[in-house]
Protein backbone atom coordinates (compact mmCIF):
# COMPACT_ATOMS: atom_id res chain seq x y z
CA UNK A 1 0.00 0.00 0.00
CA UNK A 2 3.11 2.76 0.74
CA UNK A 3 4.75 1.70 -2.56
CA UNK A 4 1.34 2.58 -3.99
CA UNK A 5 0.97 5.64 -2.82
CA UNK A 6 4.23 6.53 -3.29
CA UNK A 7 4.18 5.77 -6.79
CA UNK A 8 0.86 7.73 -7.32
CA UNK A 9 2.32 10.71 -5.97
CA UNK A 10 5.90 10.50 -8.43
CA UNK A 11 3.80 9.33 -11.57
CA UNK A 12 0.83 12.62 -10.74
CA UNK A 13 3.14 14.98 -9.07
CA UNK A 14 6.04 14.28 -11.11
CA UNK A 15 8.16 13.79 -8.27
CA UNK A 16 11.56 12.19 -7.10
CA UNK A 17 11.09 8.72 -5.23
CA UNK A 18 12.27 10.60 -2.27
CA UNK A 19 10.23 13.65 -2.46
CA UNK A 20 7.12 11.76 -3.10
CA UNK A 21 7.92 9.98 0.14
CA UNK A 22 8.12 12.85 2.24
CA UNK A 23 5.46 14.74 1.11
CA UNK A 24 3.24 11.27 1.51
CA UNK A 25 3.97 11.12 5.26
CA UNK A 26 3.30 14.64 5.95
CA UNK A 27 0.28 14.98 4.04
CA UNK A 28 -0.62 11.72 6.42
CA UNK A 29 0.98 13.54 9.29
CA UNK A 30 -1.38 16.55 8.35
CA UNK A 31 -4.76 15.16 7.35
CA UNK A 32 -4.42 11.38 8.45
CA UNK A 33 -4.75 10.99 4.55
CA UNK A 34 -2.58 11.24 1.63
CA UNK A 35 -5.43 11.52 -0.47
CA UNK A 36 -6.80 14.41 1.23
CA UNK A 37 -3.91 16.83 0.72
CA UNK A 38 -3.92 15.27 -2.66
CA UNK A 39 -7.40 16.50 -3.33
CA UNK A 40 -6.90 20.05 -1.45
CA UNK A 41 -3.57 21.13 -2.71
CA UNK A 42 -3.18 19.48 -5.92
CA UNK A 43 -7.13 18.86 -7.20
CA UNK A 44 -6.61 14.85 -7.44
CA UNK A 45 -9.82 13.27 -8.07
CA UNK A 46 -10.11 11.18 -5.14
CA UNK A 47 -11.74 8.13 -6.59
CA UNK A 48 -9.14 8.25 -9.49
CA UNK A 49 -7.14 7.71 -6.65
CA UNK A 50 -8.89 4.98 -4.90
CA UNK A 51 -8.71 3.24 -8.43
CA UNK A 52 -4.77 3.28 -8.70
CA UNK A 53 -4.02 2.81 -5.25
CA UNK A 54 -6.25 0.69 -3.24
CA UNK A 55 -7.95 -0.85 -5.62
CA UNK A 56 -4.96 -2.01 -7.72
CA UNK A 57 -4.22 -4.22 -4.17
CA UNK A 58 -3.97 -7.49 -5.22
CA UNK A 59 -5.24 -8.47 -1.89
CA UNK A 60 -6.75 -11.94 -3.23
CA UNK A 61 -2.97 -12.68 -2.85
CA UNK A 62 -2.25 -10.84 0.91
CA UNK A 63 -5.35 -11.50 2.63
CA UNK A 64 -6.76 -14.83 3.76
CA UNK A 65 -9.49 -16.16 5.95
CA UNK A 66 -8.82 -15.81 9.84
CA UNK A 67 -10.89 -18.06 11.64
CA UNK A 68 -9.03 -16.72 14.98
CA UNK A 69 -10.39 -13.70 14.78
CA UNK A 70 -13.94 -14.63 13.23
CA UNK A 71 -14.12 -16.97 16.93
CA UNK A 72 -13.14 -13.67 18.83
CA UNK A 73 -15.96 -11.02 16.98
CA UNK A 74 -18.73 -14.19 17.27
CA UNK A 75 -17.94 -14.91 21.65
CA UNK A 76 -19.20 -11.02 21.56
CA UNK A 77 -22.85 -10.89 22.83
CA UNK A 78 -24.63 -9.03 19.99
CA UNK A 79 -27.57 -8.34 22.43
CA UNK A 80 -25.50 -6.10 24.17
CA UNK A 81 -23.25 -4.11 22.12
CA UNK A 82 -23.60 -3.35 18.44
CA UNK A 83 -20.37 -4.07 16.40
CA UNK A 84 -19.58 -1.43 13.89
CA UNK A 85 -16.72 -0.96 11.38
CA UNK A 86 -14.85 2.48 11.74
CA UNK A 87 -12.32 2.77 8.78
CA UNK A 88 -10.04 5.37 7.05
CA UNK A 89 -10.56 3.34 3.51
CA UNK A 90 -12.99 4.05 1.12
CA UNK A 91 -16.62 1.40 0.94
CA UNK A 92 -15.01 -0.69 -1.82
CA UNK A 93 -11.43 -1.25 -0.43
CA UNK A 94 -12.87 -1.70 3.38
CA UNK A 95 -15.81 -4.77 1.62
CA UNK A 96 -13.02 -6.38 -0.28
CA UNK A 97 -10.95 -6.47 2.85
CA UNK A 98 -13.73 -8.00 5.03
CA UNK A 99 -14.70 -10.25 2.96
CA UNK A 100 -11.11 -11.79 2.61
CA UNK A 101 -10.66 -12.25 6.34
CA UNK A 102 -14.29 -13.66 6.32
CA UNK A 103 -16.05 -11.60 8.78
CA UNK A 104 -18.05 -9.22 6.32
CA UNK A 105 -21.26 -10.39 8.20
CA UNK A 106 -19.45 -9.92 11.90
CA UNK A 107 -20.67 -6.07 11.81
CA UNK A 108 -24.02 -4.20 11.65
CA UNK A 109 -22.40 -1.57 9.38
CA UNK A 110 -19.75 0.55 8.66
CA UNK A 111 -18.45 4.31 8.67
CA UNK A 112 -16.04 4.47 5.78
CA UNK A 113 -14.23 7.67 3.86
CA UNK A 114 -16.31 8.71 1.46
CA UNK A 115 -14.09 9.72 -1.54
CA UNK A 116 -16.92 11.17 -3.40
CA UNK A 117 -17.22 14.25 -1.14
CA UNK A 118 -15.03 16.74 -0.70
CA UNK A 119 -13.30 17.77 1.73
CA UNK A 120 -12.82 13.80 3.03
CA UNK A 121 -13.49 13.48 5.89
CA UNK A 122 -10.94 10.89 7.76
CA UNK A 123 -9.61 9.64 11.58
CA UNK A 124 -8.48 11.66 13.54
CA UNK A 125 -10.85 14.73 13.02
CA UNK A 126 -13.44 15.03 15.33
CA UNK A 127 -15.61 15.51 12.21
CA UNK A 128 -15.47 11.81 11.69
CA UNK A 129 -15.85 10.59 15.34
CA UNK A 130 -19.22 12.38 15.28
CA UNK A 131 -20.18 10.97 11.71
CA UNK A 132 -19.31 7.17 13.26
CA UNK A 133 -21.66 8.06 16.57
CA UNK A 134 -24.39 9.29 14.44
CA UNK A 135 -24.05 6.25 11.88
CA UNK A 136 -23.86 3.47 14.94
CA UNK A 137 -26.37 5.12 16.70
CA UNK A 138 -24.21 5.79 19.62
CA UNK A 139 -26.43 7.68 22.15
CA UNK A 140 -23.42 8.53 24.14
CA UNK A 141 -19.50 8.66 23.98
CA UNK A 142 -19.16 7.01 27.50
CA UNK A 143 -20.57 4.07 25.77
CA UNK A 144 -18.29 3.86 22.52
CA UNK A 145 -15.82 1.38 22.55
CA UNK A 146 -13.32 1.81 19.81
CA UNK A 147 -10.14 -0.52 19.11
CA UNK A 148 -7.40 0.74 16.19
CA UNK A 149 -4.13 0.44 15.41
CA UNK A 150 -3.39 4.24 15.11
CA UNK A 151 -1.64 5.66 17.66
CA UNK A 152 -3.33 9.22 16.43
CA UNK A 153 -6.88 7.39 16.15
CA UNK A 154 -6.47 6.18 19.71
CA UNK A 155 -5.56 9.09 21.26
CA UNK A 156 -8.39 11.25 20.08
CA UNK A 157 -10.56 8.74 20.32
CA UNK A 158 -9.46 8.62 24.07
CA UNK A 159 -9.96 12.07 24.63
CA UNK A 160 -13.30 12.68 23.00
CA UNK A 161 -14.89 10.05 25.67
CA UNK A 162 -14.28 6.84 23.73
CA UNK A 163 -12.91 3.42 25.66
CA UNK A 164 -10.32 3.10 23.34
CA UNK A 165 -7.62 -0.04 23.04
CA UNK A 166 -4.46 0.85 20.63
CA UNK A 167 -3.75 -2.15 19.25
CA UNK A 168 0.25 -2.31 18.82
CA UNK A 169 1.99 -4.17 15.99
CA UNK A 170 4.45 -6.94 17.24
CA UNK A 171 6.73 -4.77 14.40
CA UNK A 172 6.69 -2.19 16.12
CA UNK A 173 8.00 -0.38 19.34
CA UNK A 174 5.98 0.53 22.39
CA UNK A 175 4.94 3.92 22.67
CA UNK A 176 6.85 5.92 25.03
CA UNK A 177 3.14 7.85 26.18
CA UNK A 178 -0.30 5.41 25.64
CA UNK A 179 -2.40 6.60 23.24
CA UNK A 180 -5.16 5.66 25.24
CA UNK A 181 -6.43 3.57 28.94
CA UNK A 182 -5.65 0.03 27.07
CA UNK A 183 -2.51 -0.82 24.80
CA UNK A 184 -2.71 -4.19 23.42
CA UNK A 185 -0.49 -6.72 20.92
CA UNK A 186 -2.72 -8.79 20.26
CA UNK A 187 -6.53 -9.06 20.00
CA UNK A 188 -7.47 -12.17 21.93
CA UNK A 189 -6.26 -9.91 24.44
CA UNK A 190 -9.59 -7.65 24.61
CA UNK A 191 -11.41 -10.92 25.98
CA UNK A 192 -10.07 -9.57 29.30
CA UNK A 193 -10.30 -6.05 28.62
CA UNK A 194 -13.75 -6.13 27.59
CA UNK A 195 -14.98 -8.36 29.19
CA UNK A 196 -18.74 -7.61 30.10
CA UNK A 197 -19.39 -7.91 26.13
CA UNK A 198 -18.52 -11.54 26.29
CA UNK A 199 -20.56 -12.32 28.97
CA UNK A 200 -24.17 -10.89 29.79
CA UNK A 201 -23.35 -7.80 32.26
CA UNK A 202 -23.27 -4.42 30.53
CA UNK A 203 -24.42 -2.46 27.18
CA UNK A 204 -22.75 0.01 25.02
CA UNK A 205 -21.54 0.54 21.37
CA UNK A 206 -18.13 -0.87 20.14
CA UNK A 207 -16.72 0.82 16.92
CA UNK A 208 -13.54 -1.15 15.87
CA UNK A 209 -10.99 0.76 13.83
CA UNK A 210 -9.48 -1.15 10.05
CA UNK A 211 -6.78 -2.94 11.01
CA UNK A 212 -5.95 -4.56 7.85
CA UNK A 213 -4.19 -2.69 5.31
CA UNK A 214 -5.60 1.10 5.87
CA UNK A 215 -2.37 3.08 6.46
CA UNK A 216 -3.50 5.91 3.82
Amino acid sequence: MVDLINDYFAKHLQLSAEDAKMLHQKYYKDYGLAITGLALHHKIVPLDFNREVDDALPLDDLITPNPKLRQLLADIDKAKVKMWLFTNAYITHAQRVIRLLGIEDMFEGITYCDYGRIPILSKPHTEMYEKAEIEAGASSVDGCFFVDDSYLNCHHAQQRGWTTAHLVEHTEMEPEVKAAKYQIRDLEELRGIFQQFFKKLNTGSAISGSASCSQL
